[in-house]
């Protein structure tokens, strides 16, 4: 006579055991706030299905999560620059976990689940769109002198921190400080503002940086990271345009995989853009893409020009990968590793707020001197480019002839301005640049 263990063994063989699936839990709940809507991300201890819903009277949003139970606490959330009045949970149908947004207004609510991804948990993330009443948009008088704008974009931010450095330092923070002081740099410059793509710690897909560079008409488009490498000794700062032929070098390959990779971690679901199947369109914007893609190497050139003054330059020339966010048409984008998170001595200097400064002043003035070189039409720069007072600071490997034919200038007028008898220069040192 078999025994009971012997029969469940011919059972599990024959396939006809079914064993009770394992609940679910929540062992995470975390919040974020971004301009235009919150995001409630939930981490699972596997995957479940949800179902979302909306009542009224007063407004709420329901999520019922399949056969799944609430493991973390909901006291902890900050709610009060949220559409949330309240969070309640309780059960549904005996297994089900339901969860009760109780809301201070009315809202969009978007939900979708993210599968287990570089080292973070199964989620249920949950967007709460604002609404706002429909406002006529009217397209503004451009002033015949208008600024040059630049759009700076700090990378990752939220649900993705980043590259990760000693001591917990995290990438989001680390290129949000540098950003907001680039952005300050720049707006104190005379015919340049800036405006900042994330000005706080949230998530925007990479599609969405490069729609809202393009929704606001930039002039150049400047996406910050302080990056890893799989070895702790790899150092320097590096500069990136778009290649339509994939990445310059191993590193840049590297990188732009780790990059594009944002988006399973932050969670952008299956964003796309519009392509277009008509021939003359397709022509037109490779025209224009390579246009742009020209430009970015320019002004990424003289970027990495003004950082080799303050840092060391991973490389010395400006590399080409396939960053996603690097990929508008129409306006010129750049990609600045500020130094590798991982490399302990860059760490702390990336860490240090003086130093971030620095950073920041070396990137506004390879931006400024490109466009004082390069002035686009109808900008106040282009008006006044005999009145700007343009600056050089010298790197390894300039010299007064190079500098000059960058700036379209003699070499004997570059000397008769800066008092300069003969042709030694020395790194570091700021040359006043003559008129063209």
């Amino acid at each position: 006579m078999k025994t009971v263990w012997q029969r469940l063994l011919v059972l599990v063989i024959l396939g006809k055991l079914i064993l009770p699936a394992q609940a679910a839990e929540v062992e995470g709940v975390r919040l974020w706030r971004a301009p235009d809507h919150t995001r409630l991300v939930f981490d699972l201890s596997g995957p479940a299905e949800h179902k979302l819903f909306t009542l009224t009277g007063p407004h709420r949003v329901v999520v019922d999560v399949t056969d799944t139970r609430l493991a973390a606490q909901l006291d902890h959330l900050e709610l009060g620059n949220t559409p949330i009045e309240r969070l309640r949970h309780g059960r549904h149908d005996k297994k089900n976990l339901r969860v009760v947004l109780d809301l201070k207004q009315q809202v969009k609510p978007k939900s979708f689940a993210l599968k287990r991804h570089g080292g973070l948990p199964d989620r249920l993330v949950i967007d709460l769109y604002d609404r706002v009443e429909n406002e006529e948009k009217t397209l503004q008088q451009v002033s015949r002198e208008r600024d040059i704008l630049v759009a700076i974009d700090a990378g990752h931010g939220g649900e993705d921190p980043g590259a990760l450095g000693p001591g917990g330092l995290r990438e989001k923070d680390v290129v949000l400080a540098i950003a907001k002081k680039l952005h300050s740099v720049i707006n104190a410059k005379p015919g340049f503002s800036a405006r900042l793509v994330r000005s706080g710690d949230y998530y925007i897909p990479l599609r969405e940086r490069v729609k809202k560079g393009r929704g606001m008409r930039a002039d150049l488009f400047v996406s910050i990271h302080a990056d890893a490498f799989t070895r702790k000794d790899a150092r320097g700062a590096g500069v990136y345009a778009v290649s339509s032929r994939g990445a310059t070098s191993e590193t840049a390959r590297f990188l732009a995989q780790r990059e594009n990779e944002s988006d399973l971690i932050g969670g952008a679901g299956s964003l796309s853009l519009d392509d277009k199947d008509d021939t003359l369109a397709g022509v037109l914007l490779d025209l224009s893409m390579t246009a742009t893609m020209n430009a970015s190497l320019d002004v990424g050139a003289s970027v990495l020009n003004s950082l080799g003054s303050v840092t060391h330059l991973h490389k010395k020339k400006v590399e080409q990968a396939n960053f996603a966010v690097l990929r508008s048409p129409d306006v010129p984008s750049i990609l600045v590793e500020t130094g590798f998170i991982t490399n302990p001595q860059e760490a702390r200097r990336l860490r240090d707020p003086s130093f971030q400064r620095k950073l920041a002043e070396k990137l506004s003035e390879g931006i400024v001197a490109h466009f004082t070189s390069r002035p686009p039409a109808g900008t106040w720069l282009a008006a006044n480019r005999d009145r700007v007072d343009r600056r050089h600071t010298i790197a390894r490997g300039d010299t007064l002839s190079s500098i000059a034919a960058r700036y379209n200038v003699s070499v004997s007028e570059l000397k008769k301005v800066n008092g300069i008898d003969s042709s030694v220069i020395r790194v570091g040192q700021t040359l006043t640049i003559p008129s063209g």
